[in-house]
C-alpha cells in the first residue's frame, strides 16, 4: 500500500503513520484564505496514496454544491452533507483512514468529542473552518478543537481595502445573525487596520 507520506516529507506525521495513531489537522484563517483549497489539496493526496478517504460538510452550506465541498477558487470534492456531529459519526466506515470535515464553525460543540473519538481509533482527521465570526470573536467550536489537534495551519487572506494580510472576515451586510452563510455577496477579507468591529449600532460599512 502506498502511504500518503510518500508524498510528504514531515518527520513527525511518519512516525504517527508509523505506530498507528490517529491525529487531528486543523486548517484555519478568515474567509477567502484557502483553507477549503487547503484541505481539498491534502484529501487528493491522501487519494492518490489510496487511502480511503471520507468527507463532510454541513447541511446548511449550500453555496457553491449541496454534495461537494467547494473552495472559492472553483476547486471541489465530494462530501456528503451532515445535520450534526453525531450524524457525522454514524456514517464513518471502518475501513476508514482519512476524515475531512469543512466549515467546522458550522457544527454543533459534539464535534469536538467526535473528531477525538475519531483521532483515538487510529483516523487522521482534517477540519477546515473559520477561527473567528464576524464579530471577530472565536468562533466555536473551532477554538477546541485547535486545542486539541496535533498540527494547526492559519492561512491569511488579502484585503481587499488596502492589500496588506488579511486576518479578519467582515460582513458588509446588515445582519445579527451570527450565522449568515454567504460569499464575496456578503463578505470580505480585512486586516486589522481595515476591519470594522460589530457594534449595536448598524455597521457602516466603506464604499
Amino acid at each position: 500500500m502506498v502511504e500518503e507520506f510518500a508524498f510528504d516529507n514531515t518527520e513527525e506525521r511518519r512516525k504517527h503513520r508509523q505506530n498507528g495513531a490517529g491525529w487531528v489537522e486543523v486548517i484555519v484563517g478568515s474567509m477567502f484564505s484557502g483553507k477549503s483549497e487547503e484541505l481539498i489539496r491534502r484529501l487528493n493526496r491522501a487519494s492518490i496514496a489510496r487511502q480511503k478517504v471520507q468527507v463532510f460538510k454541513p447541511i446548511i452550506d449550500a453555496r457553491y454544491s449541496v454534495e461537494e465541498i467547494a473552495s472559492h477558487s472553483g476547486r471541489k470534492h465530494l462530501s456528503k452533507p451532515v445535520t450534526t456531529s453525531a450524524e457525522l459519526m454514524e456514517q464513518i466506515q471502518p475501513e476508514t483512514q482519512v476524515v475531512g470535515i469543512d466549515e467546522g464553525q458550522f457544527f454543533d460543540a459534539g464535534l469536538v468529542e467526535a473528531v477525538n473519538d475519531l483521532a483515538n481509533s487510529g483516523k487522521r482527521v482534517i477540519i477546515a473552518g473559520l477561527d473567528q465570526d464576524y464579530t471577530g470573536k472565536p468562533f466555536e467550536p473551532m477554538p477546541q478543537l485547535l486545542c486539541i489537534a496535533e498540527y494547526i495551519t492559519k492561512i491569511h487572506a488579502i484585503c481587499v481595502k488596502c492589500g496588506a494580510t488579511a486576518n479578519f472576515t467582515q460582513r458588509t451586510v446588515e445582519s445579527d445573525a451570527r450565522v449568515e452563510v454567504g460569499a464575496s455577496d456578503k463578505y470580505e477579507a480585512r486586516c486589522r487596520k481595515c476591519f470594522i468591529p460589530h457594534s449595536d449600532a448598524p455597521t457602516v460599512i466603506e464604499p
